[in-house]
């Protein structure tokens, strides 16, 4: 089966990677204390993994991987979140 993304949702989906890397580091550096913070740079880092992996961010199977891997996390927070409403 193919699918075909256009280009705006290949880079709407990328975007939406970030936004949650980026939450997620917000998330973790938010308890910290105010003199331990450390700055983060997000697209630093995805550079250099992308670079120590050897990864071709322009590859369309790693857009289509990427779009599995979110639509996986998602199926799981939905499964995660039913038994909570169930109990309501």
């Amino acid at each position: 089966m193919f699918f075909f993304v256009s280009f705006a949702e290949l880079t709407h989906a990328a975007t939406r990677i970030q936004a949650s890397f980026r939450g997620h580091m917000a998330r973790k550096t938010a308890g910290t204390k105010e003199d331990e913070k450390k700055e983060v740079d997000i697209d630093e880092i995805t550079k250099k993994v992308a670079e120590e992996l050897d990864i071709d961010m322009d590859d369309p199977e790693l857009h289509k991987a990427a779009s599995k891997i979110q639509a996986s996390f998602r199926g799981h927070k939905v499964r995660k979140e039913v038994p909570k409403e169930n109990e309501n």
